[in-house]
Parts: C-alpha cells; sequence; structure tokens
C-alpha cells in the first residue's frame, strides 16, 4: 500500500508565518511525530529571495516596497527571486524522501510533472524548458519551483501556481533572475478564473499520485502540530 500524504488547506498566511510552520512541521516529520503532509495555501503580496538571489533583481526600492504594503523576505529554498501574491496557489511539500526518491533532481523533476498533468486537467498545455525549472506555457512560467531539503532528506519549500494572481506583481522583480521570459497565469490562458479550490484539489491528487502516495486526513495530533489560518476553508481533497 502506498505511504499516506496528508493535504491540508490552510488559507491566506503571511509568508513568515508559513516558514515556521514548515519548519516545526519538519521537525514532527523527521521525528515521527507527524507524517508527511502537503501544505497549500495562499500569501499575502511578498518577495521572497532564494539562496541563489541576486538582491539587483527586486526592482522596487525598499521605501517603495514599504508603500504598496509588500513584504520582502529571504527563503531557505533554492532559486532566485519570485513573488507571491493571491490568487496564487503555494504548495508546501513536507516530506521524508526514501528509497530512489533521495534524489533532489528526481524530487523537482516529479513536481514539474505533477503540475503539468495538474493544468492539462484544465486544458493547459505546459512544458518543461531545458536547464529551467518550473512549468511553462511558450516562453512564459506558469509556476515556479524552489525547494530545500535538510537532514534526513526532509523536504520544505515547494511550488507557486499562477491560477488567477495579478501579474502585475511580477513588474517589481526580475522573476526567478531570468529577463528575456515573462510569466503567465491560468486565468489569462483560459480567459476566466477557476476556482483555487478546484486547482488544489486536481495539484494534490497529481502530486500523490507521482509520488507514491495516497490523501491522508491529519490526526488531531497533527492538527495541532499545525493549525489552519482562521480565513481558511474546505478545499475537495485536502483536510483542515
Amino acid at each position: 500500500m502506498s505511504a499516506p500524504l496528508v493535504v491540508r488547506w490552510l488559507g491566506t498566511v503571511p509568508y513568515a508565518e508559513a516558514v515556521r510552520r514548515q519548519e516545526i512541521l519538519v521537525e514532527a516529520v523527521r521525528s515521527g511525530r507527524a507524517r508527511d503532509h502537503l501544505l497549500l495555501l495562499e500569501h499575502p503580496s511578498v518577495i521572497t529571495l532564494g539562496r541563489g538571489a541576486n538582491a539587483a533583481h527586486v526592482l522596487l526600492s525598499a521605501e517603495e516596497t514599504a508603500r504598496r504594503g509588500v513584504e520582502v523576505h529571504e527563503a531557505g529554498r533554492g532559486g532566485d527571486v519570485t513573488y507571491h501574491g493571491p490568487g496564487q496557489l503555494v504548495g508546501y511539500p513536507i516530506l521524508a524522501l526514501r528509497g530512489e526518491m533521495r534524489d533532489a533532481h528526481r524530487y523537482l523533476r516529479e513536481i514539474e510533472e505533477a503540475l503539468i498533468l495538474a493544468v492539462a486537467d484544465f486544458r493547459i498545455r505546459a512544458a518543461r524548458v531545458p536547464g529551467l525549472t518550473g512549468i511553462w506555457v511558450g516562453e512564459k512560467k506558469l509556476a515556479a519551483i524552489g525547494v530545500r531539503i535538510s537532514t534526513g532528506w526532509i523536504t520544505s519549500h515547494g511550488f507557486a501556481l499562477n491560477v488567477s494572481t495579478d501579474l502585475r506583481g511580477f513588474d517589481w522583480i526580475v522573476p526567478c533572475g531570468i529577463r528575456n521570459r515573462g510569466v503567465t497565469s491560468m486565468e489569462r490562458l483560459l480567459g476566466r478564473p477557476p476556482a483555487i479550490p478546484d486547482v488544489a484539489a486536481r495539484v494534490a491528487a497529481r502530486l500523490a499520485e507521482r509520488l507514491s502516495r495516497h490523501a491522508a486526513t491529519a490526526s488531531r495530533a497533527e492538527l495541532r502540530i499545525v493549525p489552519a489560518a482562521h480565513s481558511a476553508s474546505r478545499v475537495a481533497g485536502a483536510h483542515p
């Protein structure tokens, strides 16, 4: 039987709080107090810088980000600069990689494949671009990926899929440090905004498939470790 994957919808969570929750859950998974999780959520507008980020890829001054109410955070993930905001589905898999999955490159490819399959369920044809991480439609990035793998092969951070995101937020940065390509969203590609709960359910199902897991409901102990945000609501296939 496949291993369980606890799928949780947390609602809208500030970035720093989401990082704190990931850190707590990483330790819980490492110690065996929690099973593998997929945290699904949205962030208020925030710019994050990965371990390989060039600060010059943030195009707004500190004064301007403060005026706009946009937070800027250094992140412990791989990659360069990205933007998160409302209408973007963010996923943080907190997993203990085992056996053949103890391969960072393979793990990234499985996340990409899950996202490609999930958006295909909405009749969007996305693909990989050789040498670049994420999924793309033509010359435009639809989803960004940046992960961290810590001691014991425990994963954190993850992916950001533009569902109905206001893409003007990406004008504030050089997305992922790539100047000659743009960004897009499911809404722009479809001509209408798909419901985030529907997208979240498909992403959760596809990622569970790619990682040879089955969706599970959080135990009471796991709910205490990572409580849902007050704004959280039920997502089909995700158990708050």
